[in-house]
């Protein structure tokens, strides 16, 4: 894929990248090296004020950066603006906490120590930690990394999705700007090809990706290869469970923001509504009727609901697999055709009664398509949601005590919201089972992802 800004609201290219040479990415590699060498030993207070100045720049320009990413990626403005102002939350949430986070550990003494030893474990960065990061939130994906990694004392080198290059390029000058070394976060404007000879170099001591399940595979195998530290955050099928008990208006509600959030386009949002069979009707029709009440239009537009997809790829794909789930027996509801004009639209689509060989039914929907299954009691309901690949996250709609934490434990995802839909924020840890990836983000589990948990006995 080229680098390059194509606007998916019109399709067309407005600005194209030349990749680095070998010659230029050796010298950013060399210069990430050289930068930890000194950035290791500043201390929390100096990365939390260069943290800080980098989320005052974000609210003070809050919207210049979310026009680039609703120009390169074509969420909605006020989702993009939203986004932004999520990363300005993320800097200042670890510039205030990640010293505690990261404090040494003390541990009790064996019987053979002796009383003056001291045996503690120490947290101490790796390094160079490259970011292959996606096209989906262009600015908060990568921060949920960089934010808790620059202040464990790594360097970050980032990949960013080739299709959102102004605001990889946005994000390093905004940490530059902000303070941080020379070196100490660099965006990378290469292609996927060189991606494992990164993940190669000595100089790179770990690796994280969020993306693909197929991407995944292929970087964890490679930092496995050699020996290297990695964190996947890959895609999700999520289940969003509802029982008679759930508030139904509040509940359709939930289930259409979850399912439209990003153009449809996330890991967490809700994809697999199922439902139990003594309300699957009414929940059903009015999940239609609110899905074909949304404005399909200008991302850049406030009335706008539903903006459009980031790729023209990813329309094909998406109405692929619409259609041949329909050809295999399922039932479409409401829209389910792309929008045939310029831009990658696709409308609010519903299928229900998927059979088990439908793609629908065992591949992630990357896009604003519903599927909706029956459950005759809560067991079958939980049978349906762990019925994949997947397990990243997911949600159950109830009032019944008993059903809350029944869903909770024996749904097979890592992480469960009840009563609320999933969400990435920088005080909860983040992170899938399953295929949808291993590792942990946020929270005390984002600057403890890239260190050495350096065990120490002195006496």
């Amino acid at each position: 894929m080229a680098i390059a800004t194509t606007n998916p609201a019109t399709g067309e290219t407005v600005k194209e990248f030349d990749a680095l040479t070998s010659e230029q990415l050796e010298e950013k590699l060399q210069r990430a090296w050289d930068a930890f060498q000194t950035y290791r030993d500043t201390t929390f207070e100096q990365r939390a004020g260069w943290l800080r100045a980098a989320a005052d720049i974000f609210d003070a320009e809050n919207e210049r950066l979310a026009e680039l990413a609703t120009l390169e990626m074509g969420k909605t403005f006020a989702a993009a603006k939203a986004e932004v102002t999520k990363c300005a939350l993320g800097c200042r949430w670890y510039a205030d906490h990640a010293e505690e986070d990261l404090a040494d550990v003390e541990w009790p003494k064996p019987a053979s120590a002796p009383e003056h030893a001291r045996i503690f474990t120490r947290y101490q960065p790796l390094g160079p930690v490259l970011a292959v990061m996606p096209w989906n939130f262009p600015y908060w994906q990568v921060l949920r990394f960089a934010a808790p990694a620059l202040m464990a004392g790594n360097v970050g080198l980032l990949k960013h999705a080739s299709n959102v290059p102004q605001v990889a390029l946005a994000i390093e000058d905004v940490l530059t700007r902000a303070g941080f070394p020379d070196g100490a976060f660099q965006t990378l404007l290469v292609g996927s090809s060189v991606i494992e000879g990164i993940i190669d170099d000595d100089r790179v001591r770990a690796v994280t990706l969020t993306g693909s399940e197929p991407a995944g595979r292929e970087v964890g195998a490679r930092a496995s290869q050699n020996v290297k530290t990695s964190v996947l955050e890959l895609g999700g099928s999520d289940p969003f469970i509802v029982m008679p008990s759930a508030d139904m208006d509040s509940t359709v509600a939930a289930a259409v923001s979850s399912r439209m959030l990003n153009n449809g386009q996330s890991c967490i949002n809700a994809k697999r509504f199922i439902v139990h069979e003594q309300i699957a009707d009414e929940f059903t029709q009015k999940l239609v009727q609110k899905m074909e009440s949304l404005t399909m239009g200008d991302p850049m537009d406030e009335n706008t609901d539903l903006g459009p997809m980031s790729q023209a790829q990813g329309v094909e794909d998406l109405d692929s697999q619409v259609q041949d789930s329909v050809g295999a027996g399922a039932r479409l509801l409401t829209g389910g055709k792309p929008h045939g004009g310029p831009g990658n639209y696709y409308p609010a689509t519903v299928l229900a009664d998927i059979p088990k060989d439908a793609r629908a039914y065992r591949e992630e929907l990357f896009g604003p398509v519903a599927l909706v299954f029956r459950a005759q009691d809560a067991d079958d309901a939980i049978r349906i949601a762990n019925d994949s690949d997947f397990g990243l996250g997911g949600s159950a709609w109830t009032e019944d005590e008993d059903e809350k934490i029944k869903f909770a434990t024996q749904v097979e995802s890592g992480m469960v919201y009840i009563n609320k839909v999933t969400e990435s924020t920088p005080e909860v840890p983040f992170g899938g089972a399953k295929n949808s990836g291993y590792g942990r983000e946020l929270a005390s589990f984002g600057p403890q992802s890239f260190v050495n948990a350096k065990t120490i006995w002195i006496q």
